[in-house]
């Protein structure tokens, strides 16, 4: 039977480069509509993917790239979205999720086929992601309410391309809510 899973794109994030406080001030606002998506997951017992970056650290493991964010400014959201035992954490060089990771072999496995992105930044790793995933025949759907970029036009220009040139659902999450099923 076919699964959803949920992805966590890129909360783990220094917020240290030119626009890094506006994404992260666009970030606080997305990060309770995202544990309540977690919570609903859990529920249905559903999977959680975390997807993050690696900073350019190619030794560095799940548990080091956590406490490099705990200890900079993306601190406070580190701490309210940090990954619970059962729930999988993949570190990507680029991007895309997909790009050089082993997210689909891991969705294939766990019998995913329909993913709900949530995470930053809207217009790199959303958009990139979202692309990634619909060239695989993933169903997608991203709550707009659970993504964030540096600025409010970069948000609603990819959000733009994710619904007109991918056909991807964009609505709120609360409106998807319901929609979610074990």
């Amino acid at each position: 039977m076919s699964k959803t899973a949920l992805l966590i794109i890129d909360l783990f994030n220094d917020f240290d480069f030119e626009g890094g406080d506006m994404l992260r001030k666009h970030t606080e606002a997305i990060v309770e509509p995202i544990l309540e998506l977690k919570k609903h997951f859990k529920e249905l017992d559903l999977p959680v993917i975390y997807c993050n970056d690696n900073f350019g650290q190619w030794k560095d493991s799940t548990e080091d790239i956590i406490e490099y964010v705990k200890a900079s400014k993306g601190e406070h959201i580190a701490s309210q979205i940090e990954p619970e035992d059962e729930e999988y954490f993949i570190i990507k060089p680029r991007h895309s999720t997909f790009f050089g990771t082993q997210l689909d072999i891991l969705l294939r496995q766990l019998n995913v086929t329909k993913l709900i992105l949530t995470g930053v930044a809207t217009d790199i790793c959303i958009l990139f992601s979202a692309n990634d995933a619909y060239m695989r025949d993933y169903d997608i759907y991203v709550p707009r309410d659970c993504v964030a970029a540096e600025t409010s036009k970069r948000h609603e220009s990819a959000l733009t391309i994710i619904d007109k040139a991918l056909g991807i659902e964009i609505s709120p999450v609360s409106e998807y809510m319901s929609h979610i099923q074990k």
